[in-house]
């Protein structure tokens, strides 16, 4: 389709995508085994960004996608309009 309209085309690898997705809200959890703070043992971690395998990750990243492909004036297309 591009080569046929003569758009210039880019491409870009989202392997690491979901560790750069941001949080609506605050997510805490503890601090992983091995790596407790001797000093604070019990004190919990605040997240900043998603972590890869969270269960949030995927829906941070595409609604941080869907908000940038929107101010580039984009529109969502409605998944049922192709039933």
């Amino acid at each position: 389709m591009a080569a046929a309209n003569g758009w210039e085309l880019h491409q870009t690898d989202v392997k690491t995508a979901f560790l750069n997705g941001g949080f609506a809200e605050e997510v805490c959890m503890e601090q992983p085994e091995g790596d407790v703070d001797p000093t604070y043992p019990d004190t919990v971690c605040r997240l900043l960004q998603a972590l890869y395998g969270l269960k949030q990750a995927p829906k941070m990243w595409y609604a941080e996608l869907d908000a940038f492909l929107k101010s580039q004036g984009l529109d969502s297309i409605d998944p049922d309009a192709f039933c």
